[in-house]
């Protein structure tokens, strides 16, 4: 029986803004994503996900959706985005489109009929309540990026309304059946266009408990959405379930829970909720060899008994950048070795390919409410500046030496990054071992990591150094991927360098 698409698959995030601009007014669009679609089918990925692209005013750059079934002009039009999709297709690529269920924009006419009145046929889309006593919102839930609490009062109608966000994104009632409905029906238009899935953002907020509890004290001060767990939720992922899949082609939905592994197991229901869940411990954890060790064990521990597939992840739009995480490129590139050697589906972050650290962005360049501006800085293409943005200056300022870390200085040399990370492609889709095998520890070393990957016929091991210094370890066989520059192909007697990270061809 073959596997899923997505078990196999190395999916590569775009953030839009960022990615490539065919207008010339300074912010990524679709078109210049169509433009450079040649790169992503050299480097070898399978799958795109767009960070949201539909309409926004653009409080929280599109996480605030004041329109779903359409783009937002800023990024072009919905015949852009079926070019785009047409020609992923024709590349043998899929797309992900970014889905925000929980939340809307303020500005979204659901959210402006509800706020009209009490009495409005969709007042209780959305959460509306009567203050605690003495000017206090309903409960004490945190909202995100603010820090204050998560309700705002509505001088018009006398109630409060929540939003686990900003102001300007108030929280949808998924437990009135026809909000339900209604998201539905968004997800259906963009079945229907072709679109292959859906990265479903903060996905576990969508079930409440419509008493709205009090958070207890010790979490009072924190953002809700950190620790919300609705058994609600689960039903509603049921069904969202069935409209993916009455679709043909392994339609695919891959959700954001912001909880440990053991949580989020539970997300993927009895092969009938998520068919993936983000695991986000890789992008907090320390380059530390225990760590690593400890965080594989508890995602394998929880993951495979419910025969749950895993996802692996090492930079986003919401997080450092491996190179700025980690402090040196031996490191990021040692990692990057690990994510596309990990048993499940990794996720590649657009310009870690490139090795690029987070810009500075300070005084009046930042905008991004959670301060999240510098891993979102332009991704460059050429070695000159304006490194391949022609035209009005680009919304973020570059990342640091943005011109030997463009895509342009990089193609020529087999030593660079972005070769690592295409020969990582190349060996995983030459490999069922890496693809989809098994998984099992082997002996390392003090700081070093070494397991294997096994399918009935091929093997490979990967050996990870977490240490500043060399090391040697029982493993033999030819070096198939150094992160290392010049060692690929060669024989390896077990000595690893500094930061290294090999497959083995065994």
């Amino acid at each position: 029986m073959a596997l899923p698409w997505w078990q196999s698959a190395v999916v590569y995030q775009i953030y839009p803004r960022s990615f490539a601009d065919a207008n010339g007014d300074g912010v990524g669009d679709l078109r210049g994503i169509a433009g450079r679609l040649d790169h992503l089918a050299w480097l070898g990925v399978d799958a795109v996900w767009l960070s949201p692209i539909f309409r926004s005013p653009m409080a929280d750059y599109g996480y605030d959706v004041a329109d779903y079934r359409d783009v937002d002009p800023l990024f072009g039009t919905i015949d852009d985005l079926d070019h785009l999709l047409s020609e992923l297709h024709s590349r043998g690529m899929r797309l992900l489109l970014d889905l925000v269920p929980n939340h809307t924009s303020s500005q979204h006419p659901w959210f402006a009929e509800s706020r009209s009145s009490r009495a409005s046929p969709k007042r209780d889309w959305y959460y509306w309540r009567d203050g605690g006593g003495d000017g206090e919102p309903p409960n004490n839930w945190t909202a995100a990026f603010t820090g204050k609490r998560a309700w705002t009062f509505d001088e018009g109608t006398g109630q409060w309304y929540l939003h686990s966000f900003l102001p300007e994104q108030p929280d949808l009632n998924w437990g009135n059946p026809e909000v339900e409905a209604a998201m539905h029906d968004v997800v259906r238009v963009w079945l229907d266009r072709g679109v292959d899935g859906f990265r479903i953002d903060v996905v576990d907020l969508i079930g409440k408990d419509p008493a709205l509890p009090d958070d207890p004290p010790e979490r009072v001060g924190h953002p809700h959405f950190l620790f919300h767990d609705d058994p609600r939720t689960h039903d509603l992922l049921r069904r969202l379930r069935a409209v993916i899949d009455s679709y043909p082609g392994e339609r695919v939905t891959v959700g954001e829970i912001s909880r440990p592994p053991r949580r989020v197991a539970a997300y993927y229901g009895d092969h009938d909720e998520l068919h993936l869940a983000f695991n986000f411990a890789p992008l907090l954890a320390p380059w530390d060899a225990d760590t690593w060790h400890t965080m594989i064990d508890v995602t394998r521990s929880t993951l495979d008994p419910v025969d749950a597939w895993p996802t692996w992840v090492l930079g986003n739009h919401d997080q450092q950048r491996p190179r700025t995480r980690y402090g040196t490129e031996g490191r990021a590139r040692a990692a990057a070795v690990l994510l596309l050697t990990l048993r499940g589906t990794p996720f590649l972050y657009a310009g870690d390919e490139l090795g690029l650290e987070d810009a500075i962005v300070a005084g009046d360049q930042v905008l991004d409410p959670g301060g999240r501006d510098g891993c979102r800085a332009p991704i460059p293409w050429e070695i000159d500046p304006p490194h391949g943005w022609n035209g009005a200056a680009t919304w973020l300022p570059f990342p640091p030496h943005a011109d030997v870390r463009s895509a342009e200085a990089q193609r020529p040399d087999p030593a660079s990054m972005l070769w690592l990370h295409r020969d990582l492609l190349t060996a995983r889709r030459g490999s069922d071992a890496l693809r989809t095998g098994s998984f099992a520890w082997l002996d390392g070393a003090d700081g070093v990591l070494a397991f294997e990957r096994a399918s009935r016929a091929d093997r490979r091991v990967v050996v990870v150094s977490f240490v500043d210094e060399p090391r040697r370890v029982a493993h033999q066989g030819t070096i198939e991927v150094s992160s290392a520059a010049g060692r690929s192909g060669q024989p390896f007697d077990g000595s690893l360098l500094p930061d290294e990270a090999v497959v083995l061809a065994v």
